[in-house]
């Protein structure tokens, strides 16, 4: 079957057949209504073919999923339930129809997953690669506003999963990537079977959908709240200017996933500079109120301390075994 191209279907009619089965229906806007007891939340998310992606080994549904995952986990961490989301696309004349039908089943895959109401979608023509645009709208409870304090020396640092993991995932994939261009052979798939963990934590990676609604209702408001895609470090400087307070976070409390460190060994990589500044890990890093600290560890198992908040004087460090405490930097890209 010869492959279907975009000059032939028309835009219009592309994005008609797009939603077909999707049950979502195609609207040129997407908006809803509060209801007086709480307000909306809005975010935005650009990842670019070449510096956020590789169509090398990136499959199409993997990667329209992720795109929609990286504007919600920005919803979650305000504490705001998904309501909208809308996507543009810069499609190359390298793809066709098919590859951007792949691409946004994964899209609305992971929209029904995580609750969105409505989804929209626009077409644009793109000279430099494959962009994706996502804008993600949600809202934020009234009450769960009030319930936010703000952020205390010593309240607990927390992350949902662990630390590294797509950064090495990304590191096995463009390994690979380097080993195809120098055989050229295409008959033969790579063995990825040892580290199917870290590359599905770059590839794919998920949240949980009721994240935001059982801390509601175990009346844990977080004070900060951070989705850690460009590292930890990151992260955690943004929480210390936006605070106004120190931040310590402890290395040997930073949980790492499985084979990391063989790997890291294996490809001369730290672990722990992949967990700080490696990116793309998808992770929620809250602030919880030390007062809170056993029911929280009672009722959010999948999440780790780390780390606390500290006196501003103390900036943003890391604290090694030994009790030395290292200036975090990061550069966030």
């Amino acid at each position: 079957m010869a492959e279907e191209k975009f000059s032939e279907i028309g835009r219009v009619k592309a994005i008609e057949r797009l939603f077909e089965g999707t049950g979502y229906r195609p609207s040129g806007q997407c908006r809803f209504e509060t209801s007086g007891k709480s307000y909306p939340v809005n975010v935005s998310k650009v990842l670019l073919e070449g510096t956020d992606f590789d169509l090398t080994y990136f499959p199409f549904k993997h990667l329209g999923y992720k795109s929609v995952i990286c504007a919600t986990g920005e919803l979650y961490a305000c504490m705001a339930h998904p309501k909208t989301i809308s996507v543009t696309l810069g499609v190359s004349s390298k793809l066709d129809y098919a590859q951007i039908r792949e691409l946004w089943s994964g899209m609305t895959a992971a929209s029904r997953e995580h609750g969105y109401r409505e989804m929209s979608l626009d077409l644009i023509p793109s000279c430099n690669g494959l962009c994706i645009a996502v804008s993600a709208a949600g809202e934020t409870g009234m009450l769960t506003a009030r319930r936010r304090t703000e952020g205390k020396s010593m309240d607990l640092i927390c992350i949902s999963d662990n630390l590294g993991a797509a950064f090495m995932g990304m590191q096995v994939l463009e390994r690979e990537k380097r080993r195809f261009e120098k055989t050229g052979n295409d008959s033969s798939q790579p063995d990825l079977t040892e580290y199917k963990h870290l590359v599905g934590a770059y590839l794919k990676p998920e949240l949980n959908p009721s994240a935001v609604s059982q801390l509601e209702e175990a009346e844990i408001i977080p004070s900060y709240g951070y989705f850690v895609t460009r590292g930890l470090a990151d992260a955690v400087r943004r929480l210390s200017r936006d605070s106004g307070l120190g931040a310590k976070i402890y290395v040997d409390k930073i949980p790492f996933p499985g084979k990391m460190f063989d790997l890291g060994k294996e490809m001369n990589i730290d672990p722990i500079s992949a967990a700080l500044n490696g990116g793309d890990d998808c992770r929620l890093l809250f602030t919880v109120p030390i007062g809170k600290h056993d029911r929280f560890r009672h009722d959010f198992q999948t999440f780790d301390i780390i780390g606390h908040l500290a006196r501003p004087e103390v900036g943003a460090v890391l604290v090694t075994p030994d009790g030395v405490e290292l200036p975090l930097k990061a550069q966030g890209w």
